[in-house]
């Protein structure tokens, strides 16, 4: 028997009606992230959030079967893609936003403090002129900026935190929260990278959790929990006020952060970060191939515990 972590897994979660987009979710197994597709019912326009390329840590070897995934799903449902969009520049996964920009001519995006964020990386890499991200995005969106999906207005949420530039997005009864929540039996997400705080999270959960009672919330990631080995992504805010074992309603801000610390402060970096984010702050770019034709990476050594 398959086990569900392991596998690709697609749900659609149907539109409410007027102003509420329909959602895909898929699955990586890899790194245990979600993808999604956010389309307009009306028009069948679409935005792909936070879409993966697959890359193998241990081979430093690049494949497409996630994008091709979505895009298969795109075409199957009849829909045209407006935007890619990310949520912030990930750490455990290499973003496909700039294949997916070739591939469908969509303009690309993510918020607005992803230069401050690549000012952080610039300095730890020691490569201070290679992230442009003005250069490497169509947009970067701004705390409160609006844009369409079709005929569906979005709203863009500064939500920092996990990093200082991570950004929502709310389009009707859907937020895409990214690495703020997990699922309600499994809490919420780290806060430890350079440039995150905990108590920027906390402050950005509590902005999330006073959208209305039944906003659905769509996560980054889920790698199930001791009880429960299916992938899960979608949860109301009223569920996630009655229910996340972190930041239920009458939970305390400082009880909050000091389990929080106190998890992180176990947590080794992810398996990709340091390859994915040369190339997430690139916009999903690979550096550029040096004079034998092939790209390389740098790594920087002894900067972190």
């Amino acid at each position: 028997m398959n086990d569900p972590l392991n596998t690709a897994v697609v749900r659609h979660s149907p539109s409410t009606g007027a102003g509420s987009p329909d959602v895909w979710g898929i699955y990586e197994p890899d790194t245990g992230s979600i993808q999604y597709i956010c389309a307009d019912p009306t028009t069948k326009k679409a935005a792909l959030i936070d879409v993966v390329w697959n890359f193998d840590p241990k081979n430093y070897k690049f494949t497409t079967e996630s994008m091709d995934q979505v895009l298969d799903l795109v075409e199957e449902n009849g829909l045209s893609v407006q935007w890619i969009l990310d949520t912030h520049p990930h750490a455990d996964h290499v973003m496909a936003s700039a294949q997916l920009k070739e591939r469908t001519g969509a303009p690309n995006a993510i918020g607005a403090l992803v230069p401050e964020i690549a000012k952080i990386w610039a300095d730890l890499y020691n490569l201070p002129d290679a992230f442009d991200p003005v250069r490497d995005f169509d947009h970067l969106f701004r705390e409160g900026e609006t844009f369409k999906i079709g005929e569906l207005d979005v709203k863009v949420m500064l939500s920092p935190g996990h990093t200082l530039g991570s950004i929502t997005y709310v389009c009707g009864d859907a937020a895409f929260v990214h690495d703020t929540l997990m699922q309600p039996d499994a809490g919420t997400s780290r806060s430890d990278f350079p440039g995150g705080t905990t108590e920027e999270l906390w402050q950005s959960i509590q902005d999330i959790l006073a959208l209305p009672s039944s906003t659905r919330l769509y996560i980054g990631h889920d790698y199930g929990t001791d009880e429960r080995k299916d992938p899960q992504w979608e949860a109301t805010v009223d569920e996630h006020r009655a229910c996340n074992i972190h930041v239920k309603d009458g939970t305390k801000r400082e009880d909050y952060i000091e389990r929080r610390q106190k998890r992180d402060a176990t947590l080794s970096l992810p398996n990709r970060i340091l390859a994915a984010l040369q190339i997430n702050l690139r916009g999903g770019r690979l550096p550029p191939a040096e004079d034998d034709g092939n790209h390389y990476l740098k790594l920087p050594v002894n900067r972190f515990d």
